[in-house]
């Protein structure tokens, strides 16, 4: 009995040296995330090999892994100061969205490491959107380019971060934030051009209607002269003789004098 506690004491010492050793050799990779080995006696960052998936793993107790999230990111970068092509200081809010490649998730850590975001993406996001900007009046910033300029930012920027393993998805301009003054002249501006627009197509819209009732008006003009020439004196009286018959059959009382009417059409005297 009393070799019992001697015999426990090593077992219980190798569980727990197992336990450490478990837990120093395993990792498990979240779902939407990649890791990267470091091997500290075997050249370091492993950048010719995939990097690891999701799941539980195994490795050397003495190696490294660094788990970066591999899902589509956004950045935003709020009240970022630029100046437009005449000078006057603008604010832009703009949001970045990117992810790491995972393909080159090794080169990434070893060149850049987990910061990449504020070393890669942010620094030239500044930069392009500086001189993207530069080139466009306040007006045109407030009004008719903020498209232009959003896929501006986002071409020009994909292009220099696109060999640095990162992925450049989207570039979104959330705001433009003019000075007051500014702000007020061009609303002033867009609303006398809108009021413009409006008092032409009004114009217009006149023009269009004195047309259409002189064609109208020439319309009925030409028909009245054909159906004039086409009366003959003849024709009045067959349609006089014709209109006699039916008024004939009718009960009311009338008096028909034949052939007393102008052109010898009839005179037809009711009892009203």
């Amino acid at each position: 009995m009393q070799k019992l506690p001697k015999i426990g004491l090593p077992v219980i010492a190798g569980i727990f040296i197992l336990f450490i050793f478990i837990s120093k050799a395993s990792i498990n990779i979240g779902y939407g995330e990649a890791g990267v080995l470091f091997k500290t006696f075997g050249g370091g960052v492993v950048t010719d090999e995939p990097p690891i998936g999701e799941g539980f793993h195994i490795i050397a107790p003495w190696n490294k892994v660094y788990v970066y999230n591999v899902k589509q990111q956004e950045a935003f970068e709020s009240k970022m100061q630029v100046l437009s092509s005449n000078g006057l200081e603008i604010s832009l809010d703009i949001s970045v969205l990117y992810q790491p490649l995972i393909s080159e998730l090794g080169l990434l850590h070893k060149t850049k490491g987990e910061n990449y975001l504020n070393i890669i993406i942010i620094p030239q996001i500044r930069a392009v959107a500086r001189s993207v900007v530069g080139r466009y009046t306040p007006e045109q910033l407030y009004s008719t380019k903020r498209d232009a300029i959003q896929n501006e930012i986002f071409e020009e920027t994909k292009k220099v971060v696109e060999n640095q393993h990162v992925q450049l998805n989207a570039v979104l301009v959330r705001d433009v934030t003019l000075p007051i003054a500014i702000r007020e002249a061009i609303e002033r501006k867009l609303n006398q051009e809108q009021e413009a627009l409006e008092y032409v197509f009004r114009i217009e819209k006149s023009k269009q209607e004195a047309e259409r009732q002189r064609i109208d008006a020439e319309g009925k003009a030409a028909a009245n002269r054909i159906l004039s020439a086409s009366l003959t004196s003849k024709i009045l009286q067959e349609k006089g003789i014709e209109a006699t018959l039916k008024l004939s059959e009718s009960p009311n009382a009338k008096v028909i004098v034949i052939g007393s009417g102008e052109s010898g059409l009839p005179i037809i005297l009711g009892n009203q």
